[in-house]
């Protein structure tokens, strides 16, 4: 075959604890992943050996890097590095995922480039070894493989499968400038200051509430460590969320490292309802509705 294209999913966190930072520069995270309904796809063209190339469209494309930097670039070369294949790889990404909005978009480019270019260049790498270099790329590579709803660890790329029933409609609100969440981070630290930090644990009324599918008790379990940071960066998300609760969502958090605030909706058609509140309020710059779960990064198109 000469082309694969990948769909691949935006995450939201449903827990996000995080731990002390750690001595290479990383935090101890437990952490909770769903993937929702919001794709980037991913065409992937063979190419001459050493061409690495990518092109970007959709809503803030412009952000995205298109060099080496490229976490989809990153991804073909270390797959290629790791199983000595003598080819390139040219990447058009279509973006459907908010970029720098705390739902892993560039993270999930890069575990839809493995899975591209694993099938593009017929390595034949079994999903656990593809898994195994998702985790050298970043913390959220792994889970944008796996998909669904699932308990991370680690640095967040230690991903198991979670025992989880239900079908969950999400409202997500876009800001108008993305946030960093090296920065974000780094915030938190200096919030923290002296403190000590206890080791992080995934909160047990979550994990209940997803093993018996009740949308409301996920919604009160909702946690994210990095929301004060977040916020403190970003003081006017907190009236967001604030509205997103007057509005009746069941849950308002920040999604991951933000801006993107998440609100979960009791069914889809109080989701268009949340939806169209939020949208008419003057808060957010756009709204999306998704659901979850949705399983990870997989192949759509081949040629």
């Amino acid at each position: 075959m000469s082309v694969v294209v990948v769909r691949t999913p935006a995450k939201v966190n449903l827990a996000l604890m995080v731990g002390p930072r750690r001595p290479d520069g990383f935090h101890d995270l437990a952490c909770v992943y769903q993937a929702v309904s919001l794709f980037d796809d991913v065409r992937a063209t063979l190419a001459p050996a050493g061409e690495f190339t990518v092109t970007v469209t959709g809503v803030g494309a412009a952000q995205v890097p298109v060099d080496a930097s490229n976490l989809a670039i990153r991804a073909a070369r270390l797959l290629a590095e790791r199983t000595g294949v003598d080819a390139g790889v040219r990447f058009e990404i279509r973006k459907g995922i908010p970029v720098a909005g705390g739902m892993a978009g560039g993270s999930s480019d890069a575990a839809a480039a493995l899975v591209a270019c694993d099938a593009l260049w017929n390595t034949g790498l079994d999903r656990s070894r593809l898994v195994e270099l998702a985790a050298e790329l970043g913390s959220d590579v792994p889970f944008c493989l796996v998909g669904g709803t699932a308990v991370g660890s680690g640095h967040g790329e230690v991903v198991t499968p979670a025992l989880a029933r239900g079908h969950y409609n999400w409202v997500f609100c876009l800001d108008t400038e993305g946030m960093s969440t090296p920065e974000v981070y780094a915030e938190l630290d200096r919030m923290r200051g002296d403190l000590v930090v206890l080791p992080p644990r995934v909160p047990g009324p979550l994990m209940a509430a997803l093993r018996s599918g009740d949308t409301e008790g996920v919604g009160r379990a909702l946690a994210n460590d990095l929301q004060p940071a977040a916020l403190r960066r970003r003081p006017r998300l907190a009236g967001l969320l604030g509205a997103g609760v007057e509005y009746g969502a069941v849950g308002a958090i920040v999604s991951g490292s933000g801006p993107t605030c998440a609100f979960l909706a009791r069914d889809a058609d109080h989701a268009a309802d949340l939806a169209a509140r939020l949208s008419g309020s003057g808060l957010c710059a756009s709204v999306r509705i998704a659901t979850g779960p949705v399983p990870g990064a997989r192949i759509v198109s081949e040629q």
